[in-house]
């Protein structure tokens, strides 16, 4: 039996969730596993949970809550860590390059490079449905959907025929960029200490992820997935994840062979071109971004 997992508002604050058939039920309720409360506990257990978790999906009781009168969170509220690629498609580097006047590179591939990631705090974290403050953050705020793989096990060494193993779900993400906020002013190009990438990726809200996360068994080969954003019901992004010049299982073994991955941490695995910068367009107050991937879902936010 198919479920979403999720992190809902319960009377006593947040718990994991599970949705089967538009109904909400409490993981730990369920199973009775008080480890469950969390989500961050699911995935520790992983994939005992998944096991656990299917079959109770196969014969929930009436005490589900209905999804539509239920307020869900971000369904990884605190996350353990976000690393997020940089520049993973090709048509998306080559808007970037364009745009600051930089030489079109060759595929990374053909020069024996590996995937490059920064990192997202764990608090930038916004959910489906959340107003983000963009005025304080930026004057040039840029939108880019992305698809957010969730880490279920342990991750050292990984090799990649087998890295996709470690991954429990996924879920959609808007990478959120303050394009001003990025290089600061006033130091010379060539200056080591000119990128801010802080100011310009880890702001409150910058990290909006949801509405759930979705097994990764439900979801098929996270390589071949429709992605689409829109602003104001304009769509600006539109492309597929066949299109990552390094796939999530690269992304994944390289990651591993210098950090070890832990349950909970999230991988960003990069974004299309249609990006704002490209375009000279930015998100406004009263803007409202729509962001679908394929098999998962749709994530909306308004800015303010």
């Amino acid at each position: 039996m198919s479920y979403k997992l999720v992190t809902f508002e319960g009377a006593d604050g947040p718990r994991a969730g599970m949705v089967v058939n538009d109904r909400v039920y409490d993981i730990a309720a369920l199973t009775a596993r008080p480890a469950y409360a969390t989500m961050l506990g699911v995935l520790a257990d992983w994939p005992a949970a998944d096991k656990l978790l299917r079959a109770a999906a196969g014969k929930p009781d009436a005490a589900g809550l209905p999804l539509a009168q239920t307020r869900l969170l971000a369904p990884l509220p605190r996350p353990g860590a976000i690393y997020c690629a940089g520049a993973n498609y090709t048509d998306h580097a080559l808007e970037m390059a364009k745009l600051h006047n930089r030489p079109i590179e060759p595929d990374p591939h053909t020069q024996g490079l590996k995937p490059w990631h920064f990192i997202k705090v764990s608090h930038a974290v916004a959910a489906d449905g959340d107003t983000i403050d963009i005025t304080s953050a930026s004057k040039t705020m840029d939108w880019e959907v992305e698809l957010a793989a969730v880490i279920g096990r342990p991750a050292k060494n990984v090799p990649i025929d087998k890295a996709l193993d470690y991954v429990a779900g996924y879920t959609i993400a808007n990478d959120l960029s303050a394009r001003d906020m990025g290089r600061r002013p006033h130091i010379g190009e060539t200056s080591p200490f000119k990128s801010d990438w802080t100011s310009h990726k880890s702001f409150d809200g910058s990290a909006p992820m949801g509405p759930w996360i979705v097994p990764a068994s439900e979801v098929g080969d996270p390589h071949k997935l429709g992605m689409k954003l829109w602003v104001n019901d304009v769509i600006k992004q539109d492309s597929n994840t066949s299109d990552m010049i390094f796939n999530l299982a690269e992304q994944l073994s390289h990651l591993s062979s210098r950090i070890t991955l832990w349950p909970g941490d999230i991988i960003l695995t990069g974004t299309p071109a249609g990006v704002g910068a490209a375009r000279k367009e930015f998100l406004k107050p009263g803007d409202t971004t729509r962001v679908w991937v394929e098999n998962v879902g749709e994530l909306t936010n308004k800015m303010a």
